[in-house]
């Protein structure tokens, strides 16, 4: 597949505006956790929910190098990643922000899946740049 693809379907256009929306919604969640929520959620529920602010960043940032490598490298792996990594997000991120803002600990059970799902997203990343 290559950058000059003008196909809305191909998968690096695809991962790369995944990413951008998703590093939109993590500015909005780190706002509105700073603005909207301090005083309202307890210092810990409050820091659950900055960390999912914090890692939905970096994993957008890592779709968008998923998206910038799927069209330069060869093979599924850059796009296999970009989808771990949207996964990923939506269990980790998703979990923490549903923990502080509801109190239910057991939604927690929930971001060792998303957290493995990132991890595998970065393995995949990695062996695609490695070949």
């Amino acid at each position: 597949m290559s950058g000059s693809d003008s196909s809305p379907k191909s998968a690096d256009r695809t991962l790369f505006s995944i990413g951008a929306f998703s590093a939109f919604l993590a500015v909005a969640a780190g706002a509105f956790g700073a603005h909207g929520l301090r005083g309202r959620l307890t210092p810990e529920m409050l820091s659950v929910f900055e960390t999912g602010a914090r890692y939905q960043m970096y994993h957008a940032l890592a779709l968008l190098a998923a998206g910038w490598a799927s069209a330069r490298w060869p093979g599924a792996r850059p796009a296999a990643a970009g989808w771990f990594f949207g996964v990923g997000t939506v269990l980790f991120s998703g979990s923490l922000y549903a923990l502080a803002l509801t109190g239910v600990r057991s939604l927690g059970a929930v971001t060792p899946a998303g957290g493995i799902c990132l991890l595998v997203g970065w393995a995949c990343l990695g062996s695609a740049a490695w070949r």
